[in-house]
């Protein structure tokens, strides 16, 4: 079993998850850029993981980036093809849809409400938001650049907005109360420490009862 400790730490973390605060990746095409997200999309709390992309299977996961951060949220894979009517569905179910694309009547990303059920999509740094999302898009934002550059990598940016929101978020002290029902959290709990209980055990690191013998002895 889990001790006392690391089931602690697992609730701890499932009470501060923001069912109301999700991420999207749109195209994305590099699997550094989107681990390096899933990490801070599990930093400030984000619960649910969506992107789409060209390729047919699941992007790699970098597990030296993520630093085991994937494990501590759900991620979808979305056919390109399905991503408007994902998106349209989640409008559906209340959530503001906020795309970051410079235009004429973007905004800086901080004069967006985060305390509102909110779906962040994040464009790919080729060719950034696909034009069908931008024109769903209930908030188009930027993030004000005062240098020569005229934007910052992806994940850079995907970091400073959900810092935004998590400002917004704490201020409203949404990180004081669990933001899940209690069935979630009960659901959510079991599988995880289900899944964290058989993953220390490949490793070695749970105590069986039978006495671990050294390198030397395994030799």
């Amino acid at each position: 079993m889990l001790n006392d400790k690391r089931i602690e730490r697992i609730e701890a973390v499932l009470n501060k998850k923001q069912s109301t605060l999700q991420v999207f990746l749109d195209n994305v095409d590099s699997s550094q850029n989107l681990s390096a997200i899933i990490r801070s999309c599990d930093s400030v709390g984000v619960l649910n993981f969506y992107y789409s992309n060209e390729v047919d299977k699941d992007v790699k996961i970098h597990k030296t980036i993520t630093q085991g951060s994937h494990h501590w949220l759900y991620r979808e894979r979305v056919d390109l093809a399905n991503k408007v009517d994902f998106l349209k569905e989640k409008q559906k179910e209340g959530f503001q849809v906020v795309v970051t694309h410079l235009s004429e009547k973007s905004v800086s990303y901080r004069k967006v409400d985060y305390t509102e059920k909110t779906v962040i999509v994040m464009g790919n740094e080729k060719d950034g938001i696909s034009d069908e999302v931008l024109e769903l898009a209930d908030e188009v934002v930027i993030i004000p650049m005062q240098g020569m550059a005229q934007s910052l990598n992806v994940s850079v940016a995907t970091a400073l907005i959900l810092y935004e929101a998590e400002r917004q978020l704490d201020g409203a002290s949404r990180y004081d109360r669990p933001q899940l029902s209690l069935e979630q959290i009960e659901e959510i709990k079991f599988e995880w420490v289900h899944r964290d209980l058989i993953s220390r055990r490949s490793k070695g690191t749970i105590f069986t009862g039978r006495k671990k013998r050294s390198r030397r002895e395994n030799c």
